[in-house]
């Protein structure tokens, strides 16, 4: 268990359009997903606390570790009433007056632990965070909640989730249909095949459902980005999120390991200097933005383009400078939708 208790905090999203406020269930998280930026900054801010819990290098280990945190009620609802106070003109509108559930872990993770009788606890007490947070949400403010897993263990609560009507948004990150590069990039979160069956059970109970194809890989070409977005567009989602990845550069080496233990080839090269990098992601955004407009889905997708998109030895690579430019200011300054 951490020391802190489980409470909402405000974030600091640029161009993401996610939520307002975070509710963060742990420390760590279960998946292990390889460009999670998440390990590189509790490196920084959370390192010598936890060396204290055993973690000698948060960012090798990211995948090894879930510390969860306490629950503590009243510190919570004085979390939640801070938020559901704080004036709209301090917000930012594209924040959507939303506390996202889990913005540095995963509210649905399986929790692993040696002893099963620990692990049944902790689980539990997991389940008993989400649940009770959010019941607290619903009854006690007039905040939206936004869920965003790779999870299907989100199924048990789809039930607690109709209460909130459009207050609530359901979603998944579901970068490629594919459950051989998901083995490489997120080794230990459920397949996407099974992400893909739980959004099509959100939407068949009635939930308000939404996707993040996020981040998408180079290894997702054309048809791969296709195949995805056509499966996405069944499950009508009110938005479509898409970022390509943007690894940092210590963790190519491992993935690339990973990868060659299964015999899959991967395409590291846009990895080896930032404009190959940069060429790569402009590339990957357009493209999808292109293929949702084939498939009719163009009015839903939000785009990610990342800051440093927005340079000048970016912009004066592209055929046509200043209307590069006005497609990222759009991106940036979109504001996703949320159900009335």
């Amino acid at each position: 268990m951490w020391h802190a208790p489980a409470v909402i905090a405000e974030n600091n999203f640029i161009y993401k359009s996610l939520s307002n406020w975070s509710f963060n269930v742990a420390v760590g998280c279960s998946h292990a997903c390889r460009f999670c930026y998440v390990p590189s900054a509790a490196t920084i801010k959370q390192g010598p606390k936890l060396a204290e819990y055993g973690v000698k290098d948060p960012d090798a280990e990211w995948g090894d570790y879930v510390l969860l945190r306490p629950w503590e009620e009243e510190k919570f609802l004085s979390s939640l009433r801070a938020a559901e106070n704080t004036p709209r003109s301090e917000l930012k509108r594209d924040g959507n007056r939303a506390v996202m559930y889990c913005t540095t872990t995963d509210a649905y993770q399986v929790i692993h632990h040696p002893d099963p009788e620990r692990q049944r606890m902790l689980s539990q007490h997991a389940r008993r965070l989400v649940r009770r947070s959010l019941e607290l949400i619903r009854d006690h403010s007039t905040l939206n909640v936004r869920i965003l897993t790779r999870s299907p263990l989100a199924r048990a609560d789809f039930d607690l989730y109709k209460t909130f009507g459009p207050r609530l948004l359901f979603g998944m990150s579901l970068p490629t249909l594919r459950n051989d590069l998901s083995k490489i990039y997120e080794p230990k979160a459920p397949a996407p095949s099974q992400r893909l069956a739980t959004l099509r059970a959100a939407n068949e109970a009635g939930l308000n459902v939404f996707v993040a194809v996020a981040p998408t890989y180079p290894e997702c070409n054309e048809a791969d980005l296709r195949a995805t977005l056509e499966a996405i567009a069944e499950v009508n989602p009110v938005t479509i999120f898409h970022e390509p990845i943007n690894i940092r550069a210590e963790n190519v080496e491992r993935i690339q390991s990973h990868a060659d233990e299964l015999g899959l080839e991967l395409k590291t090269d846009v990895f080896e200097t930032r404009e190959q990098w940069q060429d790569y992601a402009v590339n990957a955004l357009q493209t999808v933005e292109s293929l949702a407009e084939e498939i009719g889905i163009a009015d839903r997708l939000h785009l990610w383009p990342d800051k440093s998109l927005g340079s000048l030895t970016v912009a004066n690579r592209m055929p046509k400078p200043r209307d590069y430019m006005r497609w990222l200011r759009k991106s940036w300054m979109r504001i996703s939708e949320w159900p009335q």
